[in-house]
C-alpha cells in the first residue's frame, strides 16, 4: 500500500520575469506568487503599535469539548421557523436545467434582498489613499473561454481555481487549464461526460499544483493529473446521490480533501493507492439533516510555515445556516469551537477565510467569518498543553451586505458587497481605503448549484435563498492576487506598489494628492503598502527622492499653467494655491537647500510667484519652523515686505530670524526709521550681544519730555512700555521679545543693566541734568510698574554679597530721588514705600531703611494742609499698611493722624486689627463714599460665625445708637437689618425713633411688602398696635395710599382702624373698612353721604367758580359707590337688593315688564341668529350641489344624429351646431329645427329632445331637455360650452339677460333638489320671495308642470318650514 500522490507530480517552476507594462499582454504571476515569507512576518512584528485589539475576549474553555455527534443532534437556536420570502425560487418547472446563473448585478439584481441596507456613507478615500487596487483583464484567457464556448461547445464558465495554473470549469463539464502566459495547457473532460455529469460546480488544485479535483452539478467528482492531463479518479459514491457538489477543497495533506454538497453535508475524502489501484474513502463529517453547511474552508499553510504547531491539527472551518464550527481532522476528529450567528438576514451569504497574522509578536492563524454586514475575527492559538484556544478580536461593522471576503495580505482585506462593489479595508484601523465598481466583470453566480437544478431542485428553501448571491467558485485568491470569473472574462486584482499608486495620481494630474500620499509613505502612516523594503531610514530616503522629483514637476506645472493675461489678482491666487505646497513639503523633507536654491531660482523667473513664495515663508518663520535661510533670500524677503508697506510683518519676521547673515547696521537703521523697536533690540542683542545701546536710544526719546513735564505722545508711551519690559527681561535672564539669554551671559547682562540704571549721569549729559537720570525717568514714566520690575528682580536675586549690595544701593537711590524731590505725587511716593514695606516684611530681608522716612511719608500723606487727592493718598497709605508697613509706625499715632485726615479706611483697617468692630460703624457713617456699605458690614458681623457674643452685642448697641442715621440713610436696608437679626426688639427701635417722618419710613419699609425687603412677615412677632400706628402715620403723611396699603396689610384690627380713619375723615377708607367688616349698608351710607356733600358743594358754588375738577370728584365718588353695590349685590337677599331705591316708586311698578322685555329680546335674538345660520348653511350646500350639477359633462350615447342617423361631422363646411341632451341623445340643430323641436318661453328659444318628447304624448317636456350643451363642429373635436340658443331679436336677448332668471342647467339641478327634499326647498322659498318683490313676475320652469300653469308654494296645503339640515348625498 502506498499513499497518494505517486511520483507523478510535476514540479512547476515560476517565471521570474514580470513588467508592469506587459500586464495586459501576459499573465505573469511572479508578483502575485509572493510567498508569505519570514520577511513578511518580520514586517508584521514591526507594527506592534497597530495590533488588532490589545483587549482580547477569551472564549471560556470547557472541561469536556462537545463531540461532533452531539452538535449534530442540537436543535437550531432560531425562535421562528424559516419562511421563504419568494416561493418562486424553487419553481423548477419554469427553469431551464441547462441554464446557469451567470448574470451580474450590472444586468439584473439576481434576487438581492439586502441592497437597500445602507446605514451610512463612508467618505471618499481616493484623495487620501489614491488607487490601492490595480485591476486588469486577462485578455488571453478571456478570449479562449469565449472561443471554447463557440467552437467546441464548452459552455459558459462556472468555476475557477488558481495556483501556479489557472483552472476554469464550464457548464458543459470541461475544465480548461491555463499556464502563466495565459496559454491553454489542457482541456480536461468532454461534452459527453458533461452531459452525463452536468456542469462543473467546484474546482480545487493541491499545493504542488499536480492534481485537480472537479465537482459536478449532478454530484460526481473527478481527479485529474495536471502534468499529463490523465483522469485519475472518477468518484460517484462519495456522498448521497441527487445533490450537487458546492465546494471541494484539498487540504495541506495531498491525500485528504473535503467536499460539501447541496444537501448541506460535509464529507472527508481520503485518497489511497493499493496495489496500483486508486481508491477513495469517504467519511461524513457533518450531516445536513440537522443544519445545512453551505461554506467550508480548510486551513492552508505556506511552505515556510509547515512546521507551525497549529498545522498538525489540519483545521477545518464550516459555516452552516445557524453557526460556525472549527474542527480538527487530525490526529483525530475533534470540535474546537462553535459560534452561533444570532439573528441574521436569511438571504445573506456565510463567508469564511483563513490567514496567518502576527499578533503580540506571534504568528497564528486568524479566521474571518461574516454573514450580512458584520465581520468577526477569531484568533486561533495553541498553548503549551497542546489545546487550541480561540479568542475573539475586534469585529468590523459595515454599511453593506457581503457576498465575498478575501485576505490580500495580513493587514488588508478585500470585500465584495451585494451590489458588486469592491471595498478595500485596512483590518487594523478598519479604514476603507478604496471602493471599486466591478459590475463590468459580469460576475458568475453559483445559484443554480445551490438550488441543485441539475438534480431536480431537491434542496431546502433556506439553502436556495442563500444561494441567490453565492459566488464562492467565481472568486479565487493566490499569492496576493484575486481572480474574478465573469460570464465571458477573467479579471485579476492586486495591490499596487507604492510607486505605482503615486504615479497613478500623477497621471490623473492630482499632484497635491500624490505628494500627500507619498508623505504618508514617508512617515509610515500609509495603508496597504507594497514595494517598500529595508529599514525605516532607507524607506524614507527612497520616498524622499521620489517626492523631490514630484516637487520639481509641480513647480514646472505651476509656472506653465499660470495665466499669461488677466488681472494680477488671478495670478496671485494661482500661485497662492500652489507655492505653499512646495514650501511645505520642502520643509517637511528638511530640504532647505532645495527650497532656497533650485526651487527659489525656478520661481524667481516669475515676479508674482517670487512674491508669493516670500510671503509663504512668513508663517513658517513665525512658528520657528524656518530659522536660517540664505542671505539673498533673507534680503529679498525684507525688501519685499518693505515694498508692500508691511513693516509690522517685517518686525515680527526679524525677531524670529537668524540675522547673523544680514547687514546689521543697515537693519538697525531701517528698524529705527520705521519705529521697529522690538526688531532693533533683537538685532542689537542677537547680532552684537549688545544690551545697553537699545536702552540708551529709548531713554533719549522719552527722557526730555518727562523732565520738562510734558505729556508723552502715544508713540513715546509705547516706547516707554517696551523699555520697561526690556529691562524686566534683561534682569530676569530672558531674551527680548522672546526666547532666553544664553546662560553664560545672564549674570553679565544683569550687572550691565544695573550699572546702567544707577549711573549718576548719562553720557553726553548737560550741566543741568539731575543725578540718577535713568532711575528718575523710569519713576516719572510709571512708578508702579518700574517698582514691580525691581520687585521681580529682587525675587530672583541670590543672597550673595554682590546682590545684597545692588539691592541696598538701588533702594537708597530710590529714596534719595523721590523723598528729596517734590516732583512726585503722593501716589508715586506711596508706591515706593509700599514696595519698601513688602521688601522689609520678607523673612530673609537684608535691606535697611531709616524708620524716620516712614514717619515722613506718614506726615506727607496725612497732611491736613493739602486736601487734594484725598482718596489717592488714603489708598496709597492703605496699600502701604497692607504690604507690611504697619510695623514701621506707632499705631496710636497712626490712628490719630488717620482720623484727623479723615482716612476712614485706614481707621477701619486699624480697628479691625484690634477687634473694635463697633468703632468701624462710625467709620462707615462718616465716610460719604462708603456710608451705604454699613448695612452689609453690620449684617456680616452679626451673621458670620467667628465673632464673640460681646463683639456682636457692641456692634448691635452701636447700631441702635445710630438707628436714626441708618433709617434716614436707607429705610429699607435698616428695616431689613432689624427684621433679620432683632425682630423681637422692633418696639424698642420704634421708641428710639422720635422723628415721626423717620418712623413712618421705617414702618412702611418693615410692614409694606411692596417695598421689596426680603423678610418673612409671619416671623415678625409684632402686635397690631404697631400696624395701627403705621396706618395712623400713613393717614397723616400719605392719605391717598391708605386703601392700597390696607389691601396688602394683614395684622390690624378693624374697629381701631375705623376709628383712626374717622379721626382723619378719610371717608373712602372708612367705607372700605366697613365693607371688609361686612357692614355693607353702613359703607353705602357713607359713600352716599359723601356723594351728597360733593353735590351740595357744587350747587352752592357760583357758576364762575365751578370747575371740571369738582365734577370729576363727583363722578369718581359715584363710580366707587356703584362699584360697592356691584361687588356686594350677590351677597344680599331680594329684600336687601330692593332697598333703598330699586323696589320702591314707579320703577318698582314696571320691574316685571322690563325684565320680561329683556328675556323676550334674548330669546328672539338667539332664534334669529340660529335661523340665519341654518339658512346660510342651506344656501351654501344648495349652491355647491347646483354648481356640481351644472358643471357635470354630458356623455352622448352615439356619435350620429338621432334624426338623420348620420355622423355629426358630416357638415364640416357648414356652421352647424350639435345639440346634446342630458338623456344622451345627439342631434344636428338643423334636424331639430325641421322637426320643430323648439319652444319659445318668455323671449327665449328652448330645445327639446325629439325622441323623448315624442314618447311623451301629453306634450310635456322631458326632464332631459332641461339641460342642453352644444358646440360647433371642427375637424378635430367637438367643443362643448353651456349656452342657450338665442332668438333672432337682440332686444329679447338683452331683456332676458337683465332678469334674475335661471338657465336650463340650473333649473334641472333645482328640480333634482326638489325631488331630493320631497318638498319645497329653501332655495325655492327664497326664489319665490324674490319674485314677489320684483316688478316683473318670473316663474321658474318645472319639469312636472307647463310653463303657463303655476301655483304658489305657500298655497300648498302640505307646505311646512323645515329647519333641519339637508341630507348628505353623493354625486
Amino acid at each position: 500500500m502506498e499513499n497518494e500522490p505517486d511520483h507523478e507530480n510535476v514540479e512547476q517552476s515560476l517565471c521570474a520575469k514580470t513588467t508592469e507594462e506587459e500586464l495586459n499582454k501576459s499573465f505573469n504571476l511572479e508578483a502575485s506568487l509572493s510567498k508569505f515569507s519570514y520577511i513578511d512576518l518580520d514586517k508584521e512584528l514591526e507594527f506592534k503599535n497597530d495590533l488588532i485589539d490589545d483587549k482580547e475576549f477569551d472564549i471560556p474553555q470547557v472541561d469536556t469539548p462537545p463531540t461532533l455527534e452531539s452538535i449534530l443532534n442540537e436543535t437550531d437556536d432560531e425562535d421562528e421557523s424559516f419562511v421563504l420570502e419568494d416561493p418562486t425560487l424553487l419553481n423548477i418547472d419554469t427553469i431551464d436545467s441547462h441554464s446557469y446563473d451567470t448574470s451580474s448585478v450590472a444586468s439584473s439584481d439576481s434576487g438581492d434582498r439586502t441592497n437597500l441596507k445602507r446605514k451610512k456613507k463612508l467618505p471618499d478615500s481616493f484623495s487620501l489613499h489614491g488607487s490601492v487596487m490595480r485591476h486588469s483583464l486577462l485578455k488571453g484567457i478571456s478570449a479562449q473561454i469565449v472561443s471554447a464556448a463557440d467552437k467546441v461547445d464548452a459552455g459558459l464558465p462556472t468555476a475557477i481555481a488558481v495556483s501556479s495554473l489557472i483552472a476554469v470549469g464550464t457548464s458543459h463539464g470541461l475544465a480548461l487549464i491555463f499556464d502563466q502566459n495565459q496559454a491553454l495547457r489542457l482541456c480536461l473532460g468532454s461534452t459527453s461526460v458533461g452531459g452525463q455529469y452536468g456542469a462543473i460546480s467546484a474546482l480545487s488544485i493541491n499545493n504542488d499544483c499536480s492534481r485537480l479535483l472537479c465537482g459536478f452539478a449532478k454530484g460526481q467528482i473527478t481527479m485529474w493529473d495536471l502534468a499529463s492531463g490523465k483522469l485519475l479518479r472518477s468518484i460517484t459514491d462519495a456522498h448521497p446521490p441527487g445533490t450537487a457538489i458546492l465546494h471541494i477543497k484539498f487540504t495541506d495533506d495531498p491525500t485528504l480533501a473535503i467536499c460539501n454538497d447541496s444537501g448541506g453535508s460535509v464529507f472527508e475524502l481520503t485518497f489511497k493507492r493499493v496495489m496500483g489501484v486508486r481508491t477513495c474513502e469517504s467519511r461524513c463529517l457533518f450531516s445536513g439533516s440537522k443544519g445545512e453547511v453551505c461554506c467550508i474552508e480548510p486551513l492552508h499553510s505556506k511552505p515556510e510555515l509547515k512546521d507551525h504547531p497549529i498545522t498538525q491539527f489540519s483545521l477545518l472551518a464550516m459555516a452552516s445556516l445557524t453557526k460556525i464550527l472549527v474542527i480538527g481532522l487530525k490526529p483525530s476528529l475533534k470540535v474546537w469551537m462553535t459560534f452561533p450567528y444570532g439573528r441574521m438576514d436569511p438571504s445573506s451569504v456565510p463567508l469564511l477565510a483563513w490567514h496567518f497574522v502576527a499578533v503580540h509578536n506571534y504568528v497564528n492563524p486568524m479566521l474571518a467569518f461574516c454573514r450580512g454586514d458584520v465581520v468577526h475575527f477569531l484568533l486561533v492559538k495553541r498553548d503549551e498543553s497542546g489545546a487550541i484556544h480561540v479568542t475573539k478580536q475586534k469585529h468590523l461593522h459595515l454599511y453593506y451586505d457581503l457576498i465575498n471576503f478575501t485576505w490580500i495580505n495580513s493587514r488588508t482585506v478585500v470585500l465584495l458587497d451585494s451590489v458588486e462593489k469592491l471595498h478595500v479595508i485596512d483590518r487594523q484601523t478598519q479604514e476603507e481605503l478604496e471602493t471599486v465598481e466591478i459590475s463590468e466583470v459580469q460576475l458568475v453566480y453559483n445559484s443554480s448549484h445551490f438550488k441543485s437544478l441539475a438534480t431536480g431542485g431537491n434542496v431546502s428553501q433556506a439553502l436556495a435563498l442563500v444561494g441567490e448571491k453565492a459566488c464562492y467558485q467565481s472568486i479565487s485568491s493566490y499569492g496576493g492576487q484575486i481572480f474574478y470569473l465573469g460570464t465571458k472574462s477573467v479579471y485579476v486584482m492586486m495591490l499596487r506598489s507604492w510607486r505605482e499608486r503615486v504615479d497613478h495620481l500623477l497621471k490623473q494630474d492630482c499632484l497635491t494628492e500624490a505628494l500627500a500620499l507619498a508623505w504618508s509613505f514617508h512617515e509610515g502612516k500609509a495603508k496597504a503598502v507594497v514595494g517598500l523594503s529595508g529599514d525605516a531610514s532607507k524607506r524614507k530616503a527612497v520616498v524622499a527622492d521620489r517626492m523631490v522629483e514630484i516637487l520639481f514637476h509641480y513647480a514646472d506645472r505651476a509656472l506653465k499653467k499660470c495665466p499669461d493675461q488677466g488681472k494680477i489678482q488671478v495670478m496671485e491666487q494661482h500661485f497662492q494655491d500652489m507655492v505653499p505646497v512646495i514650501v511645505d513639503y520642502c520643509l517637511l523633507l528638511q530640504r532647505k537647500d532645495l527650497l532656497f536654491s533650485q526651487m527659489y531660482d525656478k520661481l524667481s523667473e516669475n515676479s508674482v510667484a517670487k512674491g508669493v513664495f516670500l510671503e509663504c515663508l512668513e508663517p513658517y518663520i513665525l512658528s520657528d519652523k524656518l530659522v536660517g535661510m540664505t542671505p539673498q533670500v533673507m534680503k529679498d524677503l525684507i525688501v519685499h515686505f518693505q515694498d508692500k508697506k508691511l513693516m509690522e510683518n517685517v518686525e515680527a519676521l526679524i525677531v524670529h530670524m537668524d540675522i547673523t547673515s544680514l547687514d546689521i547696521q543697515q537693519v538697525v537703521l531701517m528698524c529705527w526709521e520705521n519705529r521697529l523697536y522690538d526688531a532693533m533690540i533683537y538685532v542689537y542683542n542677537r547680532g552684537m550681544n549688545e544690551f545697553i545701546s537699545p536702552m540708551e536710544k529709548l531713554f533719549r526719546v522719552i527722557a526730555p519730555p518727562l523732565n520738562a513735564g510734558r505729556t508723552l505722545t502715544d508713540e513715546q508711551v509705547v516706547m516707554g512700555n517696551k523699555l520697561l519690559v526690556y529691562i524686566s527681561c534683561c534682569l530676569a535672564g530672558r531674551a527680548y521679545p522672546l526666547g532666553d539669554i544664553p546662560e553664560d551671559l545672564v549674570p553679565v547682562v544683569k550687572n550691565q543693566v544695573f550699572e546702567f540704571l544707577i549711573r549718576l549721569h548719562s553720557a553726553e549729559a548737560s550741566p543741568e541734568e539731575e543725578i540718577y537720570p535713568y532711575v528718575r525717568t523710569l519713576l516719572h514714566f510709571d512708578t508702579r510698574e518700574f517698582l514691580n520690575v525691581l520687585a521681580l528682580t529682587f525675587e530672583d536675586f541670590k543672597n550673595d554679597k554682590q546682590a545684597v549690595e545692588y539691592q541696598q544701593r538701588i533702594v537708597d537711590i530710590l529714596l534719595k530721588v523721590m523723598v528729596e524731590n517734590s516732583d512726585f505725587t503722593p501716589s508715586q511716593v506711596g508706591c515706593l514705600f509700599t514696595f519698601l514695606a513688602r521688601q522689609l516684611a520678607k523673612p530673609d530681608n537684608t535691606l535697611f531703611v531709616n524708620r524716620t522716612l516712614f514717619d515722613q511719608v506718614l506726615e506727607f500723606l496725612c497732611s491736613p494742609d493739602d486736601d487734594s487727592r484725598h482718596s489717592e493718598r488714603q489708598q496709597v497709605l492703605l496699600e502701604l499698611l497692607q504690604a507690611g508697613g504697619i510695623v514701621q509706625f506707632e499705631e496710636s499715632r497712626l490712628i490719630r493722624m488717620a482720623e484727623k485726615a479723615e482716612f476712614y479706611q485706614i481707621c477701619e483697617f486699624m480697628y479691625e486689627r484690634e477687634h473694635q468692630y463697633d468703632k468701624i460703624i462710625d467709620c462707615y457713617l462718616r465716610d460719604p463714599l462708603r456710608e451705604e456699605e454699613v448695612f452689609n458690614y453690620i449684617h456680616n458681623i452679626l451673621s458670620i460665625p467667628g465673632h464673640s457674643a460681646e463683639e456682636k452685642q457692641s456692634v448691635w448697641q452701636k447700631a441702635m445708637d445710630h438707628i436714626e442715621e441708618l433709617v434716614s440713610l436707607r429705610p429699607c436696608k435698616a428695616a431689613e437689618l432689624v427684621a433679620t437679626h432683632f425682630s423681637e426688639q422692633i418696639e424698642t427701635v420704634i421708641k428710639k425713633l422720635q422723628n415721626q417722618v423717620l418712623l413712618f419710613k421705617f414702618l412702611r419699609s418693615l410692614l409694606d411688602p411692596r417695598e421689596g425687603i426680603h423678610v418673612n412677615q409671619e416671623l415678625l412677632q409684632m402686635s397690631p398696635c404697631v400696624t395701627e400706628q403705621f396706618i395712623e402715620l400713613l393717614c397723616q403723611f400719605s392719605p391717598n395710599q391708605v386703601i392700597e396699603t390696607l389691601q396688602v396689610l394683614e395684622c390690624y384690627r378693624l374697629e381701631e382702624t375705623i376709628q383712626i380713619t374717622q379721626k382723619y375723615q378719610l371717608h373712602e377708607v372708612t367705607a372700605y373698612l366697613l365693607e371688609k367688616k361686612g357692614d355693607i349698608h353702613g359703607a353705602f351710607l357713607i359713600m352716599l353721604k359723601r356723594l351728597q356733600s360733593k353735590l351740595q358743594e357744587i350747587t352752592h358754588q357760583d357758576e364762575k367758580s365751578k370747575e371740571d375738577l369738582s365734577l370729576k370728584d363727583v363722578e369718581d365718588t359715584m363710580v366707587e359707590t356703584i362699584a360697592l353695590c356691584q361687588r356686594n349685590s350677590h351677597n344680599l337677599n331680594q329684600q336687601q337688593r330692593e332697598d333703598p331705591v330699586y323696589g320702591k316708586g314707579k320703577l318698582g311698578e314696571i320691574q316685571g315688564l322690563i325684565l320680561g322685555m329683556l328675556d323676550t329680546f334674548n330669546y328672539e335674538q338667539t332664534l334669529l341668529e340660529t335661523t340665519t345660520s341654518l339658512l346660510n348653511q342651506d344656501l351654501h350646500w344648495s349652491l355647491c350641489n347646483l354648481r356640481a350639477s351644472v358643471t357635470r359633462g354630458l356623455n352622448p350615447k352615439q356619435d350620429y344624429c338621432s334624426i338623420c342617423l348620420q355622423q355629426y361631422k358630416r357638415r364640416q363646411e357648414m356652421a352647424d351646431e350639435i345639440i346634446v341632451f342630458s338623456c344622451g341623445h345627439l342631434y344636428h340643430s338643423f334636424c331639430l329645427q325641421n322637426k320643430e323641436c323648439t319652444i319659445e318661453t318668455e323671449g327665449q328659444t328652448r330645445w327639446t329632445c325629439y325622441k323623448c318628447s315624442s314618447s311623451n304624448k301629453g306634450g310635456k317636456l322631458s326632464e332631459n331637455s332641461s339641460e342642453i350643451k352644444k358646440g360647433k363642429t371642427t375637424s378635430s373635436q367637438v367643443k362643448m360650452s353651456p349656452s342657450c340658443h338665442p332668438s333672432k331679436g337682440d332686444s329679447t336677448v338683452k331683456k332676458a339677460a337683465s332678469e334674475p332668471v335661471l338657465d336650463p342647467q340650473q333649473i334641472q339641478a333645482f328640480d333634482q333638489l326638489c325631488r331630493l327634499y320631497r318638498g319645497s326647498s329653501r332655495l325655492a322659498l327664497l326664489t319665490e320671495l324674490s319674485q314677489n318683490r320684483s316688478s316683473e313676475t318670473y316663474r321658474p320652469f318645472s319639469g312636472s308642470q307647463s310653463g303657463s300653469a303655476f301655483s304658489s308654494i305657500f298655497q300648498n296645503e302640505n307646505f311646512q318650514l323645515q329647519l333641519i339640515p339637508p341630507p348628505v348625498t353623493e354625486d
